[in-house]
């Protein structure tokens, strides 16, 4: 037999195993094909015999190739394109007109009822019960659509229904006074509790979005302007309960959303109108039960598969605003009696984050969702210690409190390796220097051992731990961090220093003062004397400074640090030669030249020897 007719037979046989596996699975699947399987082959023992291929053909004949089975297309293949115009018309015809007809349904139905009630056809209670039996019957009717397929049709009468049903009821306690509000009360809860369970029952997160917008819609239909704190929270508490089950057990999180604003808007409308400081525990204790509730939430709800990125931020989202929102609650009742115990409060917020940041490994949340959560919870705890400092400390023992915050962060981020904490180490470090360049004032009776001088050291040595951190990395952010904290250490190290020579000469300056009256030339002339000298330290210590710096460099072979020294001595050459020349007196004059000569020197003998070999390394990068 022919090799070839053996290979071909093989291929066949191949061929006709795969496309029975694909009809099987197509079955399986209960994808349709185009061309009908008949009824009687459940599932046929063999695949339908092959057409006529090259082999079979007779010579000198054409062959075409024969068609593949009709069940092995794919869907994907089969589907009929949709050109944009027809959608468009689908969804104008299906959903608009849809939404339309029962806006204009509903209108002519209410001019109706209005012209009966306004003839007094029919009484209160008929009213009543017209709209009760309407909308029952509607949410019956649209039963029928809804197991026919058209579930977006069958939701819309669903909303009317309900609607329906709620505004009955308010008319009857609000308007009639027919029923009191208990049982109006219960019948809207019954209400809201058939929504959803018909919700759960038929998988609509539609019809529990129906569910929460009666339920949170009651108190405000039923309200009679009265204090019922604990019946209302109590009620809404039940509410978020009720919605934080629904989203354990189905992917609806956009929910948790509706609950906590609906939540946050009945209690801000509460507190305005009834809150008073005799009512702050129950209050507190209503708004912490909240608090928990959508504290737990993220970590316990359904992620839905393919989820759009902005419906897959809602737990990260709901856990910063809960956090903001539950703290600023906290902080308007304890403001009227001791806003320093909030940093305590803002304290143990933060041991609570931390907690819940250990506790975000859900089997319910991918890991990318997982560590997502995880580093928003830290970053909110640290938020809070934060917020604590201020809070509980005064003038520069806020700004210490920063900096000793940052440098714990540091050491913190370098043991897990979290540049997140990187991040908020940096942003405390920033608050800590602007409020000490901006806001501190300090009063010190000495000179170096004082506060501020503290403060200052405090602050070095948290640059300095930054740039040592960020030197050990090998990136170029890293590289840039250390840099301007090396630099951002020289400009407050200077700082310090020029503040404690401000200090001394200005209280010499003030010992002047009794002068100032009786011996005018004499006073004028100390006074001089003073700020010479004054001038004559700035000097000094400008360029003592850029020596240190220099040194530096060259015993750490850090071009870095020589530039900066560079860059300090040349100011210090600026002033000399501009400003101490024309005020400073003959013999600090003379000091001041010779020194900087002396320096300048020096710093030049140390280049020409190339004890760095700078020249070798120039002469290498050019060959």
């Amino acid at each position: 037999m022919d090799p070839s007719h053996n290979d071909l037979e093989a291929i066949r046989r191949i061929l006709a195993d795969l496309t029975t596996r694909v009809y099987r699975i197509e079955q399986k699947l209960r994808i349709e094909p185009e061309t009908a399987v008949p009824s009687h082959a459940t599932a046929p023992a063999q695949p339908p015999p092959p057409k006529p291929s090259a082999v079979d053909a007779p010579p000198g004949q054409p062959v075409s190739a024969a068609p593949p089975p009709p069940y092995v297309l794919s869907p994907v293949q089969r589907a009929p394109k949709v050109e944009p115009q027809a959608d468009l018309e689908a969804r104008i015809g299906s959903h608009w007109l849809n939404r339309i007809g029962i806006a204009a349904l509903l209108i002519g139905i209410s001019y109706f009822l209005k012209f009966a009630f306004d003839n007094n056809w029919i009484g209160p209670a008929g009213r009543v019960a017209i709209g009760l039996l309407a909308g029952i019957a509607v949410i019956v009717w649209s039963e029928r659509f809804r197991t026919k397929g058209y579930k977006a049709f069958s939701y819309s009468l669903k909303a009317v229904g309900i609607g329906a049903l709620y505004l009955s009821l308010w008319a009857a306690f609000q308007v009639y006074s027919l029923i009191p509000s208990s049982v109006a009360f219960v019948m809207m809860l019954a209400v809201t509790a058939a929504t959803a369970v018909m919700a759960w029952t038929q998988d609509a997160p539609l019809l529990a979005a129906f569910a929460l917008t009666g339920g949170f819609t009651t108190p405000l239909l039923l309200s009679t302007g009265q204090n019922r704190e604990v019946a209302l929270f109590s009620y809404v508490a039940l509410l978020d309960v009720g919605a934080l089950l629904l989203v354990v057990l189905k992917p609806w999180r956009r929910l948790l959303v509706m609950s906590f604003v609906g939540t946050l808007l009945l209690y801000v409308g509460w507190y305005s109108s009834f809150y008073s400081r005799s009512q702050i525990s129950p209050t507190l204790g209503f708004a912490t039960l909240f608090f928990a509730i959508f504290a737990i939430a993220p970590l316990v709800t359904l992620q839905p598969e393919g989820e759009a990125p902005l419906f897959a931020s809602i737990p990260a989202v709901l856990a910063f605003v809960n956090a903001v929102v539950y703290f600023l609650q906290a902080y308007a009742m304890f403001e009227e009696i001791d806003k320093r115990d909030m940093a305590w409060f803002a304290l143990a917020l933060a041991a609570v984050y931390i907690f819940l940041s250990r506790q975000v490994q859900s089997r319910k949340l991918t890991p990318a969702a997982a560590e997502k959560l995880h580093f928003l919870h830290l970053a909110v705890a640290l938020g809070f210690i934060t917020v604590a400092i201020p809070i509980r400390l005064d003038a520069h023992w806020i700004t210490i409190g920063w900096f000793v915050e940052a440098g714990v962060l540091l050491w913190v981020a370098d043991c897990i390796e979290s540049d997140l904490l990187n991040g908020f180490a940096l942003a405390a470090l920033v608050l800590g220097v602007v409020r000490l360049l901006l806001l501190d004032n300090f009063y010190t009776t000495q000179l170096i051992f004082n506060l501020r001088m503290a403060t200052y050291a405090v602050a070095v040595a948290v640059l300095g731990a930054v740039a040592w951190y960020a030197s050990r990395r090998a990136d170029d952010a890293a590289r840039m961090v250390a840099a301007v904290a090396v630099v951002a250490l020289n400009v407050l190290a200077l700082i310090a220093l020029s503040h404690e020579i401000a200090d001394y000469y200005s209280r010499q300056m003030s010992a002047l003062q009794p002068l100032r009256g009786r011996r005018i030339p004499a006073y004028v002339a100390d006074w001089r004397t003073i700020g010479i000298e004054r001038d004559f330290s700035y000097s000094a210590l400008w360029m003592a400074y850029g020596a240190m710096l220099m040194v530096i460099g060259f015993v750490r072979r850090s071009a870095f640090v020589r530039w900066q020294a560079l860059l300090l001595i040349a100011a210090t050459i600026f002033k000399v030669f501009v400003y101490d020349v024309s005020q400073l007196d003959r013999g600090y004059r003379i000091v001041s030249f010779i020194v900087l000569g002396a320096l300048l020197l020096a710093i030049s003998f140390v280049y020409q020897r190339d004890w760095l070999k700078l020249s070798a390394r120039k002469q290498g990068r050019s060959s």
